[in-house]
């Protein structure tokens, strides 16, 4: 018995016989000192010392404020920050500093508003991860009234989420997706909302962005390079804007980069570059591609996310021109 661990040692007294209950007491030390209890004429010898004792060693519950999915749950503006003429950082607080959001990789949130009169719902992705306590943080392009000729009346959303002054609350529902990762190149893919999630295990990720379609992938970057001692993947993202004042979370992007060069590539694309400019102009094309990200292959998984005219006329041709098949592709 001696040098034996134990979490909880309990005799019965009348058989004489050992039990263990684990998860109460831990550590327990049998040594060689004699204990004499007499009861109804029986004596029991024990040597029992205690080493050390835990209570309370479970771990506490993680608490999780997206609890049911198909719930909306209020949740209150606590700081606006502006990061430039049209884009700001939006941060809500959760229902204590000790909860998350609970919001798997890959997986997106939707805001719910009534504007004039009429419900209106818009997808977004935090730019915080889901270890972060307390709070989380929206990054989000406000598409102002009378500044696009296509769309005049602006985006009924951000300019909702712009006119939000702190302490207002706005309703929150989710997690929503068809795509979960699950760490170190694992993935969990619905081919469609009603499917049945199929794994798929790859070594390199590559991902296009377009505008706002970045928060996604760089909920994902954070997720892996803030744990690279662990997971290996390899990422490369190429993100295309209108201009440069365009690009959403560039400080962060780049400084995840320079943290880890060998494991993440960024490159960029843009309409109307300044003469400056180093990295590519012009819409996404097979070239860049090409070059920038990787090539096909089993172990790589293609993401997209951003303008639908992105997608279907740039990205889905150039991949299938390059040879990937449509179970290396995945847009949100």
């Amino acid at each position: 018995w001696s040098g034996r661990f134990f979490q909880t040692l309990v005799v019965d007294s009348i058989t004489g016989r050992f039990q263990l209950f684990p998860n109460r007491i831990a550590h327990v030390m049998v040594n060689t000192t004699m204990l004499i209890v007499g009861g109804g004429g029986a004596i029991i010898l024990l040597s029992v010392a205690v080493y050390k004792l835990f209570w309370g060693s479970r771990k506490p519950k993680r608490l999780v404020t997206l609890q049911d999915a198909n719930v909306k749950y209020p949740l209150r503006l606590v700081d606006k920050e502006i990061i430039s003429h049209d884009t700001r950082r939006f941060r809500f607080a959760l229902p204590s500093r000790d909860h998350v959001l609970g919001l798997p990789v890959g997986q997106h949130i939707y805001l719910h508003a009534r504007i004039d009169g009429d419900p209106v719902v818009r997808p977004y992705t935090p730019t915080t991860s889901d270890e972060q306590k307390g709070h989380f943080d929206l990054v989000i392009k406000v598409y102002f009234k009378n500044v696009h000729p296509k769309f005049p009346d602006g985006g009924k959303m951000s300019q909702y989420l712009e006119s939000l002054k702190e302490g207002d609350c706005v309703d929150v529902r989710g997690p929503s997706g068809r795509l979960v990762y699950e760490g170190s190149g694992q993935f969990q893919i619905r081919p469609d909302k009603k499917s049945p999630p199929v794994a798929k295990r790859v070594r390199r990720v590559a991902m296009i962005a377009g505008g706002t379609g970045i928060t996604p992938m760089y909920q994902l970057i954070q997720q892996v390079l803030g744990h690279a001692d662990t997971d290996k993947t390899q990422l490369a993202l190429l993100f295309a804007n209108q201009t440069e004042q365009d690009i959403l979370l560039r400080d962060e992007l780049e400084q995840l980069r320079d943290s880890k060069p060998s494991q993440f590539k960024l490159w960029y694309t843009l309409d109307r570059p300044p003469e400056d400019w180093r990295y590519s102009s012009g819409f996404v094309n097979s070239e860049m591609i090409g070059e920038h990200l990787f090539p096909p292959g089993e172990d790589t998984l293609v993401l997209m996310c951003g303008p639908p005219p992105m997608i279907n006329f740039a990205c889905m041709p150039s991949l299938e021109k390059l040879g990937f098949k449509p179970d290396m592709l995945f847009s949100y």
